[in-house]
């Protein structure tokens, strides 16, 4: 590869990377305002329902994740990160319930109860009626969520381009010569 071609592909991962950079920044301050925005929605409903209505008191004996964060490794080491819904299937799931060969005649079996059955809204371990400022609590909480995600993509993107960058850098080295 030329020298001319090799600097313009430097610049345009350069510029990629500075992208992502700004990129992440400003989803780190939305995160910040999203994380700081639940607490105080989340005090205001401690305020309207009393300190000891919103509490760990509260909270499920057994509790089941509504999200769950998957990964894919696209190209060279670059990850890409996406957050599921627990009731959603991933193309993987869907038809593993099924087996390949069926008895159709015998006896007729009662159907399998679901095992992962749609989790149930957290919400309602506090009551029928929350307050609103508990609403807005769990949606800033769950936008957070989904910004940390993103981050997390951009930060593999992020390392990605540095290493681009510093093996381009190295092959720039090796093709000019050195200068006394």
């Amino acid at each position: 590869m030329a020298s001319p071609d090799l600097r313009a592909e430097l610049d345009l991962i350069l510029l990629q990377l500075l992208g992502d950079l700004e990129q992440l920044e400003a989803k780190r301050q939305a995160l910040n305002a999203r994380v700081e925005e639940g607490w105080l929605s989340l005090s205001k409903a401690r305020y309207a329902m009393g300190a000891k209505s919103v509490g760990p008191l509260q909270y499920a004996s057994h509790m089941e994740p509504q999200v769950r964060v998957c990964t894919s490794e696209a190209q060279e080491g670059l990850q890409k990160f996406w957050m599921v819904r627990a009731g959603a299937q991933t193309p993987e799931e869907v038809g593993s319930r099924e087996a390949a060969l069926r008895r159709r005649k015998g006896l007729p079996r009662t159907p399998e109860p679901d095992s992962s059955p749609a989790p149930q809204n957290p919400l309602k371990w506090f009551g029928i009626l929350v307050p609103h400022s508990l609403r807005q609590a769990q949606a800033s909480f769950r936008e957070g969520l989904q910004l940390a995600v993103d981050m997390a993509s951009l930060q593999s993107r992020i390392s990605w381009g540095r290493s681009q960058l510093q093996e381009l850098q190295e092959k720039l080295k090796q093709l000019e010569p050195r200068a006394p």
